[in-house]
């Protein structure tokens, strides 16, 4: 721990406090999980070895936060991550409401970017939502807080426990097209009455596997059908809402995945994604205001009158959405 020189305090999490450091021999700015063991005998909390292990088994990639060391520290250890300047939750709460479609665009487009290589890794996050995904001063969007992750087997074999629940995809993206949550429950029930108020209630012809769940004998919910999304959110465009509407589904094997939600027209249709350096950065609270940056040059950049050839993207993956003629 000598070797770092806290320079003030982030916020706290449910196993440990987070600082801003910097490196001392090398000017390194980072932030510090400090994590503290009870008992010595109770060993290292699991969601921390989980979001070690996680971190750990997928290397480097520029939407998912980079764990840079681990080390013990009196009681307990810490980790040391790479530091990010704000979240996804400061943003959508500082930045206009709702956000412009070109900037949805792109912090959906970044969050994809960074579940479908944690898929691909084996790795599902179980805890998506917008304060875990950290924006740092360049404007990326990277995924964190790996506390309720696991690995996964492909062949589905290995059960998980299911009282794990939170915010995913679709959900963020109704939040940021919305300006705030699609579902705003305050309990269990309430909860569930959001997401049948503008889903429908579930029923076997629509999702086969609802009897199977633990507590479906136990509830009883009057029935109703879906909203069209389009009531929800009038102001969004249609190819938003065709995407939105591939993530809230109630099969969980029929949802768009990461990967096939990067091909979706959404991303092709104007306004296109917004560049990192063009998306707000609001500090997080008490701390100083961000410096204006212009972001690096991008001559590359996205426009609707260039050749198809000159995009960032590779021509092949949306010409299929591309009208002939």
């Amino acid at each position: 721990m000598d070797q770092y020189c806290i320079l003030g305090r982030i916020g706290e999490g449910a196993h440990g406090v987070v600082f801003k450091a910097k490196h001392v021999e090398t000017g390194e700015i980072v932030a510090l999980k400090k994590v503290a063991l009870r008992r010595l005998e109770d060993g290292i909390p699991n969601q921390a070895l989980r979001e070690i292990k996680a971190l750990q088994e997928i290397e480097d990639n520029q939407h998912v936060v980079q764990l840079k060391a681990v080390f013990p520290h009196g009681a307990g250890f810490v980790l040391a991550f790479e530091f990010m300047l704000s979240d996804l939750a400061e943003v959508v709460r500082h930045a206009q409401r709702p956000l412009v479609q070109a900037q949805v665009k792109s912090y959906l487009q970044m969050l994809l970017k960074g579940v479908a290589f944690c898929h691909a890794n084996n790795i599902v996050h179980r805890d998506l939502k917008p304060a875990n995904l950290l924006i740092s001063a360049s404007g990326q969007l990277k995924i964190a807080d790996f506390g309720l992750a696991r690995v996964f087997s492909p062949d589905g074999s290995r059960l998980y426990t299911h009282q794990v629940a939170t915010r995913a995809v679709g959900c963020i993206l109704g939040e940021l097209l919305n300006g705030s949550p699609l579902f705003p429950g305050e309990n269990d029930i309430e909860q569930l009455c959001c997401v049948l108020r503008v889903l429908g209630t579930p029923s076997p012809q629509v999702w086969p596997e609802v009897t199977e769940l633990p507590d479906y004998s136990k509830i009883s919910f009057t029935e109703q059908a879906p909203v069209p999304l389009v009531e929800v959110l009038p102001d969004a465009s249609p190819q938003a809402l065709d995407l939105l509407g591939q993530f809230l589904l109630y099969p969980p094997r029929q949802r768009i995945s990461a990967s096939q939600a990067l091909l979706h027209q959404y991303f092709f249709t104007a306004p296109l994604p917004a560049h990192p350096s063009e998306l707000p950065i609001p500090q997080r609270p008490g701390g100083p205001a961000p410096k204006a940056h212009p972001g690096p040059p991008h001559v590359h950049d996205f426009h609707v009158d260039r050749p198809l050839e000159e995009s960032l993207l590779n021509p092949e993956l949306i010409r299929p959405f591309i009208p002939e003629g």
